[in-house]
């Protein structure tokens, strides 16, 4: 053999291998997601090993330690209690709500943590919905825009410093956008929810929040969420909903489900000079964790290299449920 072409020469050693990486993770990359509930204790998810619902001062505890590990950003979901659910979902704007006094709390107790929310009814729907839902189940987008509005504006209120619409109804962005200015909040950012697919990924996240559509005796409930969430076939649509909220005001585009979407990640960072997020959802990380407890799959190894994935295709940040693990082991290398 006579040639002069060899790649192995930069994959020699380490050294070489690490001089020549194209691709890099570290903590910073990472959004933290925190479950939390208004008791007392911490409840291990049964469908998400090693993640909890927290109590308020065991999830104090949890953001030091992410803090101390590189983690720059959390995001925060409530576990709302049944008797505070409705239909029009109006606890999510109550300013003594529970997250609400978590941003106070966490801002009081470590202020340089940013603090990412999540803006949707269904938490706080006893339909289970993102949005308002009429007799007939249909969601009803600007009705709903109008609780989103009062829910972003009480969570800018409260210290947070990313709003996330994750409800994908049309012409949110614009419309929390210019109700945050309005009440001077133009330094609050808006990470969107900007593809967010009709995933059977977020079975886990759903049982972590009992935030599913539920049955209603009195008026049809729709079983699923795909008259507002996107079609996993289709990835062209991706590209209007990313012109939308970059006009709408959007400062990070979102990309949910995160693994099988790395199509639609790299698109979207080819397509716009906004910082893409993936998320690295539930369903996801319930899948690595379940082999690695089985002893099929190296856990570390395999969320290294899942992680590695989403910043190769052209995401930014990452929201992942690994996220102090990865942050522990990259430390380590």
């Amino acid at each position: 053999m006579n040639s002069f072409i060899r790649p192995r020469r930069l994959r020699r050693t380490e050294a070489i291998r690490q001089m020549v990486q194209e691709t890099k993770i570290q903590p910073e990359d990472f959004i933290y997601p925190l479950f939390v509930h208004n008791k007392d204790y911490k409840e291990e998810i049964s469908a998400m090993p090693g993640i909890y619902r927290w109590d308020i001062s065991g999830l104090i505890k949890e953001v030091f330690h992410a803090w101390e590990l590189g983690i720059r950003c959390i995001v925060l979901f409530p576990k709302v209690d049944e008797s505070l659910k409705t239909e029009d979902g109006a606890e999510c704007f109550n300013e003594a709500g529970i997250i609400p006094t978590v941003i106070r709390k966490i801002k009081q107790e470590i202020p340089e943590m940013a603090i990412m929310t999540d803006v949707a009814l269904d938490p706080y729907s006893c339909d289970g919905h993102d949005g308002l839902v009429d007799q007939e189940g249909n969601i009803l987008n600007d009705e709903t825009i109008e609780i989103l509005t009062k829910q972003a504006l009480t969570q800018a209120r409260a210290g947070a410093d990313f709003i996330g619409p994750s409800d994908m109804m049309d012409g949110r962005v614009g419309a929390i956008r210019q109700t945050l200015d309005k009440n001077g909040f133009k330094e609050v950012g808006i990470i969107s929810y900007t593809a967010k697919y009709s995933s059977a990924y977020y079975g886990p996240f759903r049982t972590a929040l009992d935030s599913a559509p539920r049955l209603n005796p009195n008026k049809k409930i729709p079983t699923n969420k795909s008259s507002y969430q996107m079609d996993p076939a289709n990835a062209k649509e991706a590209f209007i909903e990313c012109a939308l909220d970059q006009y709408e005001g959007a400062d990070i585009l979102m990309v949910k489900p995160g693994l099988s979407y790395l199509d639609v990640i790299y698109r979207l960072n080819n397509f716009s000079n906004k910082p893409i997020a993936a998320y690295n959802v539930s369903g996801e990380y319930s899948m690595i964790k379940a082999a690695s407890l089985k002893g099929w799959i190296d856990e570390k190894d395999v969320v290294l290299e899942t992680l590695l994935s989403f910043k190769r295709a052209g995401a930014k940040l990452i929201l992942t449920y690994h996220a102090c693990d990865a942050a522990n082991w990259l430390k380590k290398t």
